[in-house]
C-alpha cells in the first residue's frame, strides 16, 4: 500500500481504503442475487452476479486487445447498460476511463482525445441529430481503411481502437459484442492478480470541465476520490440493498457515474435507467413501475415531471 498519509475531518466512518474494482467485487459477492441494473429502454435487467460476469468479460477483452494499466479509454455515449459495464470493467483493469459529453461536436472530440491521449474510444452510432460515426470519421479518416486495432491517425496519434456499441458493422470499428466472449480461467486469474496490485490512490477517471470560459480541462480522479464520494453520499441518504435508484441524470459526469452508480454499488442498491437521456414522462413511468425509492435529478427535471 502507499506510504502517503491522508487528512480528513472527524467522522465515525473511515474512508474506504480500496479500489473501485475491489468494492465492486465485494458488492457482487455480498449482493449476488440482488437486482443491480435495469436499463428499461434496452430491456436489460442484471443481478449483481450477472453484472459482474459482463464486467469481467469486457475487462479481460480490453486487456486481450492490449489495453494496460494507465491507458486511456474514451467513452462517448448516452446512458445505457454498456456504459456502466465499461465503467467497472475499466476500473478492474486499471484503465483510465475518459468520460466524454455526448453533446460534443467534432472539434471538442478531437481536442479531448488529444488532451489526454486516448488509446481507444467507445461510442454509439448516433442519437437524435448527433451523428457520432460521421464526426469520428471526420476526425480520423484513416479509420475507414485501417485494420481493427491498427489505426494510425494524423489528427489523434494515440488512438488505436474505436469500439461501437451497436451491432451493425462500421469500417474500422470493433463491435462491442466482440468484447463479450467468455474469458479463460487464466485471463480471470490475471485480472484478479491485477486487482490486488492496483492502488486506491491511482488515477482511474478523467472528467472534463464544461469549458465555459475556455477549453475544457481534464480533471484526473482517483479510485479513492470517487469511490468515497459515492459511498458517503449513499451513507447520507441511507441507501441499502432494498433501494432502487432512478438515475435520470447523464452518466458521463459525477452526478450519474459517482453519486449514482458508485453510491448504488457500494450499498447493493439497484441502478435504474429509463432511457438514453431524460424524458419526464418515461422517467415517471419507470419510477412507478420499478418501484424506485429514490430519484436523481436537477430542479428543471423535477419541475418537468411535475
Amino acid at each position: 500500500m502507499t506510504s502517503l498519509s491522508y487528512v480528513h475531518g472527524a467522522s465515525d466512518k473511515a474512508l474506504l481504503g480500496k479500489t473501485i474494482g475491489q468494492a465492486f467485487d465485494q458488492a457482487t459477492e455480498q449482493y449476488a442475487d440482488e437486482l443491480a441494473l435495469v436499463s428499461r429502454q434496452q430491456g436489460i435487467r442484471y443481478s449483481y452476479r450477472e453484472l459482474r460476469e459482463q464486467v469481467d468479460r469486457v475487462a479481460c477483452s480490453l486487456r486481450r486487445l492490449g489495453f494496460r494499466k494507465g491507458d486511456r479509454l474514451g467513452l462517448w455515449a448516452t446512458n445505457c447498460a454498456e456504459w456502466t459495464v465499461i465503467q467497472y470493467a475499466t476500473a478492474k483493469a486499471g484503465i483510465v476511463l475518459v468520460t466524454l459529453n455526448p453533446s460534443y461536436r467534432r472539434t471538442e472530440l478531437e481536442y479531448s482525445l488529444n488532451k489526454v491521449g486516448c488509446a481507444g474510444l467507445v461510442t454509439i452510432s448516433n442519437f437524435k441529430d448527433s451523428d457520432y460515426e460521421e464526426m469520428i470519421y471526420d476526425v480520423v479518416p484513416e479509420l475507414k481503411t485501417a485494420p481493427i486495432g491498427g489505426l494510425r491517425s494524423a489528427a489523434v496519434s494515440s488512438l488505436r481502437y474505436v469500439i461501437k456499441l451497436e451491432e451493425a458493422a462500421s469500417e474500422g470499428m470493433l463491435n462491442y459484442s466482440a468484447l463479450l466472449v467468455e474469458p479463460t480461467a487464466e485471463e480471470l486469474t490475471e485480472l484478479q492478480a491485477l486487482g490486488e496490485e492496483l492502488q486506491f490512490d491511482e488515477p482511474i477517471n478523467i472528467q472534463f470541465t464544461s469549458g465555459t470560459t475556455g477549453a475544457p480541462k481534464g480533471t484526473t480522479l482517483t479510485h479513492n476520490n470517487i469511490l468515497n464520494n459515492g459511498y458517503f453520499i449513499g451513507e447520507k441518504i441511507k441507501l441499502s440493498a432494498k433501494d432502487r435508484v432512478s438515475i435520470a441524470v447523464p452518466l458521463f459526469h459525477c452526478f450519474g457515474m459517482v453519486i449514482g452508480n458508485l453510491a448504488c454499488v457500494t450499498h447493493g442498491s439497484a441502478m435504474i435507467y429509463h432511457g438514453p437521456v431524460f424524458n419526464p414522462t418515461d422517467n415517471l413511468k419507470v419510477i412507478e413501475e420499478e418501484k424506485c425509492t429514490a430519484a436523481y435529478g436537477v430542479p428543471t427535471m423535477f419541475i418537468a415531471m411535475l
